[in-house]
């Protein structure tokens, strides 16, 4: 079984990772206006050090910095864009449902109110941070996929005097990302993950019919984006491991959308330009593995065998067992293993605690190192 010297690893992980109290705590107290923004930022420095060393200690080959700087693992992207902004009069609600029951999440619309572009790199302090931190593993920085500008709030998000073409829009989003992809490779970055919830929410039937009821072509959507993406990433450096996760939502432990990869999956995994691919396969909600027999040479999946939504540890046994049925339908030299999505999507985290993600992660390492050495 050859190595991976490059992105995405054997044992790997999405990105997100829990706060600690101490940093929810300097948050609430910076928001109340009781804590500076140099305090915050400190806070947040301490934090980030204790995590990284954290996933270095449990052998992980690429870290994070947890996403500790962040509120949600999206929006504070999408915001920084320039032309985007939160809606002032109107609030987006999604689903949520677990075990117990539904779970609401609440936050304001986006709106495209002018031209699309790049002012500043985004998140460049975040990943100059990181790369400070790091001993032994590679900086991985995540951000949101382009898919998901359009896909949060469709053509009626956009402002149709700014982007009477769609297609300009997409045009505009794709160079504003160029440019991001770029500036992120000059600064030493090695390993990207654009994290997408589109892709996945479109293998459900439910989540399509919203599409249609909203004027999209469901059908199609999927097709849309992997060009938008594979726009985004036109001229890449040779030097840049790109991966994608495709997520059906996570909150408080919570999902959105359900079905396997069927829908999406010959075109994903033959024309999305990516070296990787991070899968939830952590429960019957997320279907089989019979879709990875279109993922061609050359491409990677990380199987999303352990959950985050709870703290239950998973035997390695089964982890083993559930590798080898994946490897029915791909190459076990194509296969990785992670976690199913990330710990702590938005700042609230799942429900687990500290310790049992450790765990997880430990687990993720161990399992890959005695499957593939």
């Amino acid at each position: 079984m050859s190595p991976r010297v490059a992105p995405p690893y054997r044992a790997d992980h999405v990105g997100s990772l829990l706060r600690p109290e101490s940093l929810l705590n300097a948050r609430s107290e910076f928001e109340a206006g009781r804590l500076t923004a140099a305090e915050l930022r400190a806070a947040e420095d301490a934090a980030i050090s204790d995590v990284v060393a954290m996933q270095e200690d449990v052998g992980l080959t690429g870290a994070t910095d947890g996403e500790f700087r962040r509120s949600s693992w999206h929006m504070d992207f999408l915001y920084a864009l320039e032309g985007v902004h939160p809606a002032a009069d109107s609030e987006l609600t999604v689903q949520f449902h677990n075990a117990d029951g539904e779970v609401e999440f609440t936050t304001p619309d986006l709106r495209v109110d002018d031209r699309i572009r790049l002012g500043e790199p985004i998140f460049a302090d975040h990943f100059t941070a990181l790369a400070q931190r790091v001993r032994t593993a590679t900086p991985k920085l995540t951000i949101p996929s382009p898919g998901m500008l359009h896909f949060r709030g469709g053509r009626a998000a956009i402002d149709e005097t700014v982007y009477p073409d769609l297609e300009v829009f997409r045009s505009d989003l794709a160079a504003a990302y160029r440019a991001h992809i770029r500036a992120m490779a000059d600064l030493g970055c090695h390993y990207l993950q654009l994290d997408d919830t589109s892709l996945a929410y479109l293998n459900d039937p439910r989540q399509r019919e919203r599409l249609a009821a909203r004027g999209d072509d469901a059908e199609h959507e999927h097709e849309r984006t992997i060009r938008l993406i594979n726009s985004a990433l036109e001229g890449r450096p040779d030097t840049l491991s790109v991966t994608t996760h495709l997520c059906r939502g996570n909150y408080r432990s919570s999902w959105a959308a359900e079905g396997g990869y069927d829908f999406v999956a010959e075109a994903l995994f033959n024309e999305l330009d990516v070296d990787g691919f991070f899968l939830e396969f952590d429960d019957a909600r997320s279907g089989g593995f019979a879709p990875l027999r279109f993922v061609p040479k050359g491409k990677a999946v990380v199987l999303g065998l352990v959950t985050t939504k709870s703290g239950e540890l998973e035997s390695k046994d089964d982890l083993k067992r559930r590798i080898d049925e994946a490897a029915r339908y791909l190459d076990l030299d194509q296969l990785c293993l992670s976690p199913q999505c990330g710990f702590a999507s938005t700042r609230e985290g799942n429900a687990l605690s500290y310790e049992q993600q450790v765990a997880k992660l430990r687990l993720v390492v161990e399992t890959a190192t005695e499957v593939w050495g």
